[in-house]
């Protein structure tokens, strides 16, 4: 891991907080025992401390204005978390309303939608999303893309579309690291990585290993595609706990993408993975 030193300021870019029900939490299956139950704020804080990193971005889990609200309450009462990325229904009549109405929430820096687990792959590109989308640059909100690699060509249609609009890929589109698949999806990720108004987030990619029996070197490979495609000024890192914890510890989370970064990247370039990125694509105070 980094000195101390070197790593004040640094901002984890994805994670999560619940309350757990399983009602709300349908995609908590069987397998996924160890997250569940309630993660909030005091269970995150002392993991931020003891790997150098001081603010977080909270991310929706669900998908109800009811979530955007309960991170937007946790985010009032605790410092560290700067930011929030929340929920509206985009396709709604009164999506324009519902953004209007988030517009002075200080810390609602986006919006993101479950785009994976659409049944149509191409409900990105639906008439009624897109007219949600064409809400948000004005609304001065970004869009988190969550998807698999199936959908990258489509992604990509819709950032092509709104060139005004900030994006960020979660997650390098969980690429098929436990199969070690990477050539499909690094073209893909080239082609979408040419337009300058997304981001991407090195984020959720233990998850995507095979979860008990991962190795550092499993990661690299998808990394350095994501640095080539993007460019050291559009990755940031995420850690995504609590989900990361399926397949590892917070602080082997931060040390993989650390590790990774004290190879391939100029200090410059590792003070903007961990916080300069994420701190301008967010508008973090």
């Amino acid at each position: 891991m980094l000195p101390m030193s070197s790593r004040s300021g640094r901002v984890d870019a994805h994670q999560h907080f619940w309350r757990y029900d399983p009602a709300e939490y349908p995609w908590i299956d069987a397998r996924m025992a160890v997250i569940a139950h309630d993660f909030l704020p005091g269970d995150l804080e002392p993991l931020l401390a003891d790997n150098g990193i001081d603010r977080c971005v909270a991310v929706q889990a669900r998908q109800s204005l009811e979530e955007t609200r309960f991170l937007l309450d946790l985010a009032a009462n605790h410092d560290f978390i700067a930011g929030v990325v929340g929920w509206v229904d985009l396709c709604a009549d009164d999506a324009e309303t519902a953004v209007h109405e988030l517009r002075g929430e200080s810390k609602l820096v986006g919006l993101r939608h479950v785009l994976q687990d659409e049944p149509d792959d191409a409900f990105c590109l639906r008439g009624d999303f897109r007219h949600g989308v064409a809400l948000l640059a004005d609304a001065g909100l970004t869009y988190d893309i969550l998807i698999h690699p199936r959908h990258v060509v489509n992604a990509t249609k819709l950032v092509d579309e709104f060139r005004e609009q900030s994006f960020v890929l979660d997650h390098l589109a969980k690429p098929y690291i436990r199969d070690g698949i990477l050539d499909v999806w690094v073209k893909q990720l080239k082609d979408l990585a040419i337009l300058p108004n997304v981001h991407v987030k090195l984020s959720g990619l233990v998850t995507e290993a095979s979860w008990g029996d991962w190795k550092q070197d499993d990661f690299v490979p998808y990394l350095d595609a994501a640095l080539d495609a993007f460019g050291e000024d559009r990755i940031m890192f995420g850690s995504d706990w609590p989900v990361c914890t399926l397949a590892a510890s917070y602080e082997a989370v931060v040390d993989i993408v650390t590790d990774w970064a004290e190879r391939a990247l100029s200090d410059s370039a590792r003070a903007k993975l961990f916080s300069n990125n994420a701190v301008r694509f967010y508008g973090l105070s």
